[in-house]
């Protein structure tokens, strides 16, 4: 095992050693990689040595760097030192996250980092946190929550009952809010047609004039965002959160990269009253850069959130107790996730997490600006880590979009913003230097001039 566990380390370490150099995304065939992987299924076993550096053969042509310093597609960061070191201790150890019984350790490691994740993020003290595996479950727990309390508040038992016959519960959120907000409210029974959509600034932020006229009687619940997906623009939170509790609605902020900007002074006012809120959702694989899977869902009524997800058997001794692990999250068997965000954050600390946050919106604002000179339209104020541009219709826009991801220099999707078609770009890896961001929008630049 030692030596099987070390030339594992070495392949790894060897990736990424060689990220800034290669190219970010290179065309790869899937016939070929499942040719790589696939052929009949051995009917004995293999030696194990043999079979990891097969597997480090088979994947090497499809592996994309996303960790690498030049990937600024859908808001994904890199895996810091101390976090994939973490990551790799944690596999080794192979503990159980589900509660202190099967890993006191892990146990300790999520209630050490929770705490300090919310001193980071400005968030009450006393919430819960659940380990999840991203924003999308994040944002499944916090409404899941919301759920048992505007329904318990109206007399109803939804876990005991379900949905049918139930209150009808309206949902108000953005017309700009993230899709995983629709697709948290199908899992949960609710369904789309449950949204009372309101309208957006032309920034992306919710216009808290038309909240105040969607609001109605209970139950309801509200969703605010910290961090546009596209331009990074944050609802007025402490002004939406006051108008919905006046109206008796639970609020849920989806934040799943903007809560970060709490972290940094230069861009803490942009989430002013944030912790006036009942439930939040953040992601650890954005601006934290930690190794996937890691998000976090918070609530601020620990009660509730575990009366919503826990469950009981008689064989799950410790179940049942809220401990920041299984009561909380929607696994029973999972991943150890707090040793690698514990590992993060002790490697960051305070001034190292502001300072990730604010250099990568630094870097996003030297990518708009290296653009606009070269003749791109910006669409967004780049208030965080968010670029939108564009070098004219749509059909050129797309076409671009594709050759920058066959270049390789570095790669970043298209989106739609207000009925056009842009180059989207997130910068939020801590391995990303000027020097990185001026080499992109020189490629970028030499591809829109062909």
């Amino acid at each position: 095992m030692r030596d099987l566990l070390t030339r594992a380390a070495e392949l790894a370490a060897a990736h990424r050693a060689g990220l800034a150099d290669r190219p970010v995304a290179r065309p790869a065939d899937p016939a070929v990689l499942r040719a790589a992987f696939g052929g009949p299924l051995p009917a004995g076993p293999a030696d194990p040595a043999s079979v990891l550096e097969e597997l480090a053969r088979a994947a090497e042509p499809g592996l994309v760097a996303t960790a690498g310093p030049r990937f600024f597609g859908f808001v994904i960061g890199g895996a810091l030192p101390a976090a994939t070191a973490a990551d790799v201790l944690a596999a080794g150890w192979d503990q159980n996250g589900f509660n202190a019984v099967l890993s006191p350790a892990a146990a300790a490691a999520e209630e050490v980092a929770g705490a300090w994740l919310k001193e980071l993020l400005g968030l009450p003290a006393t919430a819960s946190a659940g380990f999840v595996t991203g924003g999308q479950a994040a944002n499944t727990v916090g409404l899941a929550a919301a759920r048992h309390h505007v329904l318990a508040e109206a007399g109803w038992d939804v876990e005991r009952d379900g949905l049918a016959g139930a209150p009808r519960v309206r949902v108000v959120a953005s017309e700009e809010r993230h899709a995983t907000i629709d697709r948290a409210l199908r899992l949960l029974g609710f369904g789309t047609r449950a949204v009372e959509p309101v309208r957006a600034r032309p920034d992306g932020a919710i216009d808290v004039q038309d909240l105040e006229r969607a609001l109605g009687d209970r139950p309801q619940i509200v969703c605010l965002q910290a961090g546009n997906v596209n331009t990074g623009a944050c609802d007025d939170l402490r002004t939406a959160c006051e108008l919905a509790h006046r109206h008796g609605a639970w609020v849920h902020v989806d934040g799943a990269f903007g809560l970060w900007a709490a972290a940094n002074p230069g861009t803490a006012a942009l989430l002013d009253g944030a912790e006036l809120a009942d439930s939040w959702a953040c992601d650890g694989h954005k601006w934290l850069n930690v190794p996937y899977d890691s998000g976090f869902a918070f609530c601020a009524h620990p009660e509730v959130h575990a009366e919503a997800i826990a469950y009981r058997a008689a064989y799950l001794t410790g179940a049942g107790e809220v401990s920041g692990m299984g009561d909380l999250t929607l696994e029973s068997s999972r991943r150890a996730r707090g040793f690698a965000v514990w590992a993060a954050l002790r490697e960051l600390g305070r001034d190292g997490v502001a300072e990730l946050v604010d250099r990568c919106c630094r870097l996003a604002r030297r990518f708009a600006a290296a653009l606009a000179a070269g003749g791109a339209e910006i669409a967004n104020d780049v208030v965080l880590n968010q670029v939108l541009a564009s070098f004219g219709d749509d059909a050129r826009t797309d076409a671009l979009v594709r050759a920058i991801q066959l270049d390789g220099t570095c790669w970043l999707g298209g989106t739609t913003w207000r009925g056009r078609r842009y180059l989207r770009i997130s910068v939020s890896n801590w391995l990303t230097t000027e020097a990185d961001v001026d080499r992109s929008a020189a490629a970028i630049l030499r591809l829109a001039g062909r």
